[in-house]
């Protein structure tokens, strides 16, 4: 029902429906802050804790702010708690995308990344994880991941040059080889999951989900150098067939995916390679993607 409503209501009444969804969050957070009912790092930590990250772990974090609560101290005190949770072994990953809609509208109108000054669109908590010292960023036009800890050189030092996103060279592939984890925080699988991907560029995929157009963009490093690098994006009228959160039950019940609640954030822990070798599985078995979610 929620993807018929989606294909077939008029983008602007989607767009006021987020406005109005908007406000009405920013009151209860205001109402939150004034009422004294912060949520504070300890309880971060409780909460980071009892849905299973642990010391030493890789965790790639796809994050809303406002869905936890109104948090004291903010997206400073989210980012601490998690370093706090993996301790100086871990390693914390965030996806700082350049783009807020499609990647292919965007690099029709912005053909160029800088590494050290584009922005990321991924919500305030990847932005001020991107700004932190000792931060490593792939260099990637589209589909940027930020890393600290003691992997965060391995996790983002080959994404340049390829023309997919998520082969085996890229930080999602190999949050998959580190045996990594992926927290939901307070994000759906529609909206966020991008080791979802990473069955499309692990196997002869059979949808056409890349666009034909291959594209060259100019990639500044943090030094000032500038290149050109090829890359494909995802078809956007592929990318409208999408039903990612009908793969949830399976993820389930193959026990890779753990729910509960940071703060208010309902929320998702994932086991990056097994998600991959059950995709994998059942894409090989029963023709199951995030397309055809119940098999083709």
């Amino acid at each position: 029902m929620k993807q018929f409503i989606l294909k077939y209501t008029p983008e602007f009444l989607l767009e006021l429906g987020k406005r109005l969804k908007k406000n009405q969050r920013r009151k209860q957070l205001h109402d939150q802050q004034l009422a004294q009912k912060g949520i504070s790092k300890q309880k971060l930590i409780n909460d980071f804790n009892k849905i299973g990250i642990k010391k030493d772990d890789s965790v790639l974090v796809h994050s809303s702010l406002s869905k936890i609560g109104f948090v004291d101290g903010g997206a400073e005190t989210v980012v601490n708690a998690l370093f706090e949770c993996v301790g100086e072994n871990g390693t914390l990953l965030f996806p700082t995308f350049s783009a807020s809609g499609r990647n292919k509208t965007y690099l029709e109108q912005n053909p160029y990344f800088d590494r050290k000054n584009t922005p990321s669109q991924m919500g305030i908590i990847t932005e001020y994880f991107r700004k932190l010292n000792d931060v490593f960023r792939s260099f990637h036009p589209t589909d940027s991941v930020c890393a600290k800890g003691r992997l965060a050189e391995y996790y983002t030092n080959s994404h340049f040059g390829q023309l997919t996103p998520y082969n085996e060279y890229s930080p999602f592939r190999k949050l998959c080889l580190m045996n990594g984890k992926i927290l939901m925080l307070g994000t759906t699988l529609n909206g966020a999951c991008t080791n979802l991907h990473t069955l499309e560029d692990a196997v002869d995929f059979k949808f056409p989900v890349y666009d034909n157009k291959i594209f060259e963009v100019e990639m500044i490093d943090e030094k000032g150098n500038k290149s050109i690098m090829k890359t494909k994006v995802h078809n956007p009228e592929y990318s409208a067939k999408r039903n990612c959160d009908a793969l949830k039950p399976m993820f389930e019940k193959e026990g890779l995916l753990i729910k509960g609640s940071i703060g208010e954030a309902q929320s998702m822990l994932i086991d990056a390679n097994k998600m991959l070798e059950v995709m994998m599985k059942n894409y090989n078995e029963r023709g199951i993607t995030m397309y055809t979610p119940f098999g083709s």
